[in-house]
């Protein structure tokens, strides 16, 4: 092994999201550990220099703005220019047994939503390289040489639980199946318990309005270093008790939408919000009045296409009527 490229949250996953990482070396192994989360987000053609290899084994959610699959996407392009061969080794996907939400536009393309994918996209890292590099998605069309190491025993139905947290803010499998529905939560005032030991599992704003339940924000190294509304104490929703954990929903993003008398004190950040969502339509369709009924019908059509296109690079049996 020559170097090590460090996605989002660094090479020992401790970095607090967002935060710039720097060319480093690693103290367990003494490999140089290659920062391709900061000023540049893919390896250039020095460093992929005399690499035969390049061996992808990174946890990823399921979500298309969970930030590895763009480091793939990027790693898969420089592979693709520099002649340098590319393995996945596959892993189970935790919200691998549906496909949800609206597809990706090309004009809200972002390191949060590189390719043409629904918000819960239903594929394994691998099944997802092999979709990237079979519909021409990479710059100009380019293939990889790609190999994909499968995982034994699965199946997309099976309820799979992460034996390591795959991210410092999300610790376990109920902020996992969570994360779908609250990530959207990011663009508004509204918190997700960053700064807490739960995040994405509870919502929570400063005024004791919003609920009887609460929590204080506070600055947890490795964790959320900065979390929105450090020190005030937040009410709102606990999900901690949740008997039945709902795939991705727009059911909490609405409530709170509605429980703010004015839009701009909740949707703080309307650009990030089109970027998760990967289109203008859904911001549109909330102004006007739709229910998610409505909106989910509005995407049935793209999904369906999806699903279709999705069917071609399926490594795993899929049984889902979704």
């Amino acid at each position: 092994m020559k170097e090590v490229f460090a996605p989002e949250h660094g090479f020992r996953g401790k970095a607090d999201a967002g935060e710039q990482l720097e060319n480093t070396v690693d103290k367990q192994t003494g490999l140089p550990v290659i920062s391709i989360y900061g000023k540049t987000k893919k390896p250039s053609p020095e460093q992929l220099k005399g690499i035969d290899w390049v061996v992808f084994d990174i946890q990823d959610v399921g979500c298309r703005f969970y930030t590895y699959i763009s480091t793939m996407h990027y790693v898969m392009e420089a592979c693709a220019e520099n002649g340098v061969k590319m393995m996945i080794l596959d892993r189970p996907n935790p919200n691998g047994d549906y496909v949800a939400g609206s597809i990706l536009k090309p004009e809200f393309r972002s390191f949060v939503g590189m390719d043409p994918i629904p918000v819960v996209h239903g594929c394994t890292v691998g099944e997802l390289a092999r979709m990237i590099n079979g519909e021409g998605w990479l710059t100009n069309h380019e293939k990889v040489d790609l190999t994909v190491i499968p995982v034994k025993n699965y199946a997309h139905q099976d309820r799979y639980s992460l034996p390591v947290k795959p991210s410092p803010n999300l610790p376990n499998d109920l902020s996992i199946r969570l994360y779908p529905s609250l990530c959207f939560f990011e663009s508004t005032s509204v918190s997700v318990g960053r700064g807490t030991y739960f995040p994405f599992q509870v919502l929570g704003y400063p005024n004791p309005k919003f609920g009887s339940f609460s929590f204080t924000p506070e600055s947890i190294v490795g964790m959320a270093k900065s979390p929105p509304h450090l020190g005030e104490k937040c009410y709102g929703e606990d999900f901690r008790e949740l008997k039945s954990v709902p795939r991705f929903t727009l059911k909490y993003f609405l409530d709170w939408y509605h429980r703010f008398p004015n839009e701009k004190d909740f949707l703080t950040r309307e650009r990030w919000f089109n970027l998760l969502m990967g289109t203008d339509a859904v911001i549109k369709q909330i102004r006007e009045g739709k229910t998610e009924q409505e909106i989910r019908a509005s995407w049935k059509p793209e999904l369906d296409a999806y699903r279709q296109i999705r069917k071609k690079y399926l490594l795993y049996p899929d049984n889902a009527q979704n």
